[in-house]
């Protein structure tokens, strides 16, 4: 229904055609079957075959399936073999780090209460929340989660928490009044209730007037449908960076084809080596590599309370710029706490209380005596302002049920919306006084006189200004204030509003939801490493900007704006702003965005963090969506690509941590295996330019991919983390994978490792055996591949990073030296792979041959580490 808050309740039942009675059974059918099931439409999900699918759809991939089926047309069975071998365990393990990642979540589920409270055929009954219908009379009451959009019809003191949808802290008290206005947002709905947001305090019957996807829920459900997901930056290179490789191999193989056609060789033999070298080069452990350094990385982040849904998003955590949070429960604790109290002429810190001092011990008593929260079993029920003063009371030792028994309640004045006032009347040493609390601007207008230490006095003019004053100051420092005042009462008096007035002033206490303790601090490693932090809330401006510079983010009153600014700026305006906003408050998801797509407009990689259902749209918008775990919805976690088990902003900083550490692991990995085919390829264009015979058979280059080019990539990638990473500014969105930087070394690394296998090659040409010259060529290319991976590992030196933090490789290496040895000396296999006996002189060349590039590599570090260090 439109515009049902302009609408009175009994002007929504005749709408609705609904008696005080209920629906009848025959018209919850009927209108089921016209709006369908009160619950949420799930996404189609992909089955594991069709997920396995994508897999293959890599151009890298792709490239390598081409060869693997000319392979097979040309008789080269083992060629196929291997390549579709490394191309299988690839789209099995992307699979299988899917499928687990979804089961990790438990997929979407209904925001609702599995079963609500209705009228129906007169009777009030239970029935799942699934089966609700537009027109059913629903009850609520404290510790309800709202099963649907209405209208209220009957309030009693109704307080329902709503900051899964607004992001606002607070309770939204509710009344039953029409609205007479045109465009109200949903927070300013006080005679609606929505779907997904639970009743801290009161009671109250709805009429329900939208369920399932026409819900507020719904429609932000729809959102996320609007909102495109993004191709990490990794993935992005890499296609990029795949296309360029496959043109280069492609043209290289033509090449030597040509150059073979032109010596005369025969045509299949040039073509099948043409196909050979180019099986060689392309790194066909590249995908596969990369998603296990990746699946590594998510097992490490998982230990560290991050679960990842989405495999490629590791990465793309260590390019964010920018992280746009939302402030309730991410940035703060999701919970009030008194901060200080105003009592006795003086500002009192929350743990500083002097309950030696009657007055001081007589503000905390009566927090507890007028007050209807509890703490039942470890669980907190009520209010969340009043379970911050039993909290309080706590820390103190005073348990509200004790002290509730000791001065007995005897009457009550509940709280409603329109007085902001709630009055209890409790038996204190024979006497009965009446305890006031509420909102100081109603308060103060009802007080005669004030107490402090040293007695009780009539409250003055002058004594109302230093007291607004104070509260001022508390509310510019964003804190929720609360007003306590008493009076004596006789015995049998029964009380009524008349009574809230010729109080005493006994104090004020202020309360906020606090910074986790934690958050600070992140939020300085954030903006160490070169990443903007900006609060994106529904809260109020002055409540989000005192918090917001608590923790570090803002600066300046100028970087904070609220919704209805952003209303009036075009996206082009926005996009020339967003810099210097740190600060957004009172924004709708639509704004969270637009303010991400800002952003990402600007070149930047974005990061959103939230709980509510209103952070799923610009969760999933971002270049990386992190949803709570604990506190969070089930549609924000359906929209992120990672969720924080522990809901601490600081797991964030270690997660970025980790993708960093990640992304320059897998560019090592990439260079390891770049490097080492460049050497073969060069060590093959030399020796066809020069008509020299060819340095590798087949079946040796099939057999340096299987060595070299898996488990010591794997192991370059699993290189321990750089403490001092986060030091760096964050890669930006547009560096490609295969810079001029990462291409020279490269290079620059292949043809140090061809130069030493070349020497290898010529010296086994010199005793006049090509086989033997092969052998030479073929062992030493595999073993300085193998040494390379040292290299590999940083761009700082093995006296640096240590020569054994790295196990992992180290077992490669060793693994990959024995495999070669067995294949170089067992004359069961010197014939398959087609090895000539070599003599102690010429293993002995091969190892120093193999070494060299190590060693003149680790030389060069180590020197240029000596030269930034005089800088």
């Amino acid at each position: 229904m439109k515009d049902v808050f302009r609408k009175t309740s009994s002007e929504v039942l005749k709408t609705l055609d609904v008696t005080e009675a209920g629906l009848n059974t025959d018209d919850v059918h009927k209108r089921r079957e016209q709006h369908g099931y009160n619950e949420l439409e799930e996404s189609k999900r992909k089955s594991s075959l069709q997920v396995f699918v994508e897999q293959l759809k890599d151009f890298l991939v792709i490239i390598l399936i081409v060869a693997a089926l000319i392979s097979a047309f040309l008789g080269e069975i083992e060629n196929t073999i291997v390549i579709m071998i490394v191309v299988i365990l690839n789209a099995i393990l992307g699979t299988v780090q899917h499928v687990k990642a979804e089961q990790s979540l438990n997929s979407l589920k209904a925001l609702s209460s599995p079963t609500a409270k209705v009228l129906r055929n007169g009777i009030k009954e239970e029935v799942p929340s699934r089966e609700i219908v537009v027109g059913d009379i629903l009850y609520l009451d404290t510790g309800d989660l709202v099963s649907a959009d209405g209208r209220l019809h009957e309030n009693n003191s109704l307080q329902i928490n709503e900051s899964s949808l607004t992001g606002e802290s607070l309770n939204a008290s509710k009344d039953l009044e029409p609205i007479d206005e045109d465009d109200v947002s949903i927070g300013d709905k006080k005679n609606m209730v929505f779907s997904g947001s639970f009743v801290t305090y009161g009671r109250g019957v709805v009429v329900v007037t939208n369920t399932g996807m026409k819900t507020e829920i719904g429609k932000i459900a729809n959102l996320l449908e609007s909102a495109k997901e993004k191709k990490t930056p990794l993935q992005a290179s890499l296609d990029t960076f795949g296309k360029y490789l496959a043109v280069i191999i492609i043209a290289i193989a033509v090449l030597i084809f040509a150059i073979d056609l032109i010596r005369g060789n025969d045509v299949v033999d040039s073509f099948m080596f043409a196909v050979a070298l180019a099986v060689a080069a392309i790194p066909e452990a590249l995908s596969s590599i990369v998603t296990i350094v990746l699946a590594f990385g998510t097992q490490k982040m998982a230990k560290e309370n991050a679960i990842v849904r989405k495999l490629h998003a590791v990465e793309s955590l260590g390019g964010i710029s920018v992280i746009c949070s939302d402030k309730t429960g991410t940035l703060t604790q999701n919970k009030m706490s008194v901060q200080q109290v105003y009592v006795d002429n003086k500002i009192v810190e929350h743990d500083q209380l002097d309950l030696e001092t009657d007055i001081q011990n007589r503000i905390l008593l009566m927090s507890l005596l007028c007050n209807d929260s509890e703490t039942v079993d470890n669980k907190e029920i009520g209010d969340p302002t009043e379970i911050a003063l039993v909290n309080f009371g706590d820390d103190y030792d005073y348990d509200e049920k004790i002290i509730r028994d000791k001065y007995t309640r005897v009457e009550e004045l509940p709280f409603d919306s329109e007085r902001k006032l709630m009055s209890t009347v409790n038996k204190y040493d024979d006497k009965y006084y009446m305890v006031t609390k509420g909102a100081l601007d109603v308060l103060i207008d009802r007080l005669a006189n004030i107490e402090t230490s040293e007695g009780v006095s009539p409250f003055t003019e002058s004594t109302k200004q230093e007291i607004e004053k104070v509260n001022k100051e508390f509310s510019m420092n964003g804190l929720r204030v609360l007003g306590f005042a008493y009076k004596e009462i006789a015995e049998g008096e029964n009380i009524d509003f008349k009574d809230e007035n010729d109080l005493t002033f006994i104090g004020l206490i202020s309360m906020m939801d606090p910074p986790r303790t934690e958050s600070a601090d992140a939020v300085a490693a954030c903006i160490a490493a070169g990443i903007k932090p900006v609060m994106i809330t529904g809260d109020h401006k002055i409540t989000a900007s005192a918090i917001a510079k608590k923790i570090g983010i803002l600066k300046h009153e100028s970087e904070a704006v609220e919704g209805f600014e952003i209303e009036k700026w075009s996206d082009d305006e926005l996009k020339e702003k967003v810099a210097n906003i740190s600060v957004y408050a009172r924004v709708s998801p639509e704004h969270k965005i637009r303010i991400v797509r800002a952003w990402q407009e600007k070149g930047n990689v974005v990061a959103m963090t939230g709980d509510g259902v209103n952070d799923g749209p610009a969760l999933k918008q971002a270049d990386i969506g992190v949803a709570m775990g604990i506190t969070g919805t089930e549609v924000a976690k359906e929209a992120s690509a990672i969720v924080l088990t522990d809901d601490n902003f600081s797991t964030i900083v270690k997660a970025i941590s980790n993708g960093r550490s990640i992304y320059a692991n897998i560019q090592n990995s990439i260079k390891f295996l770049l490097a080492g085919n460049t050497g073969g390829v060069l060590a093959v264009l030399y020796a066809s330019i020069l008509a020299l015979p060819v340095p590798f058979a087949a079946v040796h280059l099939l057999f340096i991919n299987l060595l070299t080019d898996s488990l010591p990539a794997i192991a370059v990638g699993l290189e321990p983390h750089d403490k001092d990473i986060m030091k760096e500014k964050p890669r930006g969105i547009n560096t490609p994978l295969l810079n001029k930087s990462f291409a020279l070394r490269v290079l620059s690394e292949g043809l140090i490792i061809a130069i030493a296998t070349l020497i290898a090659f010529h010296i086994g040409l010199s005793t006049g055996d090509h086989m033997v010259a092969s052998t030479m060529a073929f062992s030493t290319l595999c073993l300085a591949r193998l040494f390379h991976g040292f290299n590999a590992r940083s761009n700082q030196s093995l006296f640096k990073i240590g020569l054994f933090t790295n196990k992992y490789l180290w077992f490669a290496v060793i693994l990959g030296v024995v495999l070669l040895h067995i294949v170089l000396l067992l004359p069961a296999l010197q014939g398959i792979f087609k090895i000539a006996p070599l003599n102690a002189a010429q293993f002995g060349t091969i190892y120093a041959m193999s070494l060299m590039p190590l060693v003149v590599i680790q030389l060069y570090k180590v020197l240029v580490g000596k030269v930034n260090l005089v800088k």
